[in-house]
């Protein structure tokens, strides 16, 4: 099974996470508890470990992700929009 990469500086790991994901969970931890759309998918505890291995990454992929193509972003299953996952995004990097 053939996997997109991101090409970007641990771009393979956040396509194993998934953008959106890794933007719903980051929130979770760093500004809203009662966030948990990120809960959402069966895999979050394997999500979660790789969220917890590449925290060198994280600020970059917040830059990437407002950078994103809307469409894809909008293909996540937790449901969030392009315009909330973008806007999550730009808060989260506020406070980097």
């Amino acid at each position: 099974m053939a996997t997109h990469s991101f090409s970007f500086d641990g771009g393979d790991i956040l396509s194993k996470m998934g953008a959106t994901w890794f933007v719903s969970y980051l929130y979770y931890r760093r500004m809203d508890t009662s966030h948990r759309n990120w809960s959402r998918v069966s895999t979050a505890t394997s999500r979660i470990s790789k969220y917890n291995a590449s925290s060198a990454f994280h600020k970059e992929w917040l830059q990437e992700v407002l950078l994103m193509n809307p469409q894809k972003l909008n293909t996540n299953t937790i449901g969030l929009d392009a315009g909330q996952v973008k806007a999550m995004a730009q808060e989260l990097l506020s406070g980097f």
